[in-house]
């Protein structure tokens, strides 16, 4: 796919342009996905711009939610009403929660992520590229699916990337799981049974960091061990936002 179109579709997400280089990654990515999906099913989603809004757009929206941008270094981790409802020009953004300002939760330098039910690889392979130097886990199920995140990072010769095919459930289950600083969820199936999973994954002072449809909302509630922060719209969607919050004291 053009890189310049690219660049124009993922404008409303980023508050800066991505690199030429990141652009090329996200095309080649592209192909990739074209070419599995015609023989195993990763997304259903298969026209090329609705997959650079949906997928990538959504991905990187969070990326420069919980990342300082490479191209602001000097940028604080402060969420700021524009990233949401101002530029996604959604009417529907209007009835959800403001968005709190302060510093975001994710620590300054995270390190070990961890994406649960990683599928197609969103949004952990997009936060790969934003921020090369993260030690990135992606637990998927699916054998297949794990083959083709695994493609991904090598055609894209993406480092410090694990791909660990087996379910949440069972790895949480073992002696020696890893814990992250930052775990990630997005459209998983049982969602109000993964979230609790997801929880236990995350190191002291962590982040959980979710994309999710607003009638997925009510199970966040549920889940006291999180201080949660007030959802964020994601551009050019009605229903979809972006929900963070940190591991509490003692928990």
């Amino acid at each position: 796919m053009d890189t310049a179109r690219i660049a124009a579709l993922l404008e409303p997400f980023l508050e800066s342009p991505l690199s030429a280089s990141q652009l090329d990654q996200i095309s080649i990515y592209i192909d990739l996905l074209k070419r599995w999906n015609a023989r195993i099913n990763l997304t259903a989603i298969r026209e090329e711009e609705e997959i650079v809004t949906r997928h990538f757009g959504e991905s990187l929206f969070l990326a420069r939610h919980l990342f300082p941008s490479p191209c602001h270094p000097g940028r604080s981790h402060v969420i700021r009403d524009v990233d949401g409802a101002a530029e996604s020009k959604d009417p529907y953004s209007a009835s959800l929660p403001e968005p709190r300002q302060g510093v975001l939760t994710a620590p300054p330098n995270p390190s070990r992520v961890l994406d649960l039910g990683s599928g197609a690889g969103f949004p952990a392979l997009p936060l790969k590229l934003w921020a090369p130097s993260i030690d990135l886990t992606l637990i998927e199920s699916n054998h297949k699916k794990a083959a083709f995140l695994r493609e991904v990072a090598r055609t894209l010769t993406l480092t410090n990337i694990n791909v660990i095919a087996t379910r949440a459930e069972t790895l949480a289950a073992t002696p020696d799981f890893p814990q992250a600083d930052v775990v990630t969820l997005r459209a998983v199936e049982r969602f109000e049974t993964i979230l609790p999973q997801a929880a236990t994954f995350l190191a002291a002072k962590a982040t959980i960091a979710l994309l999710l449809g607003t009638s997925q909302l009510l199970y966040t509630a549920i889940q006291t061990t999180i201080n949660w922060q007030p959802p964020i719209p994601i551009p050019r969607s009605k229903t979809r936002v972006l929900v963070t919050g940190c591991r509490s004291w003692g928990t």
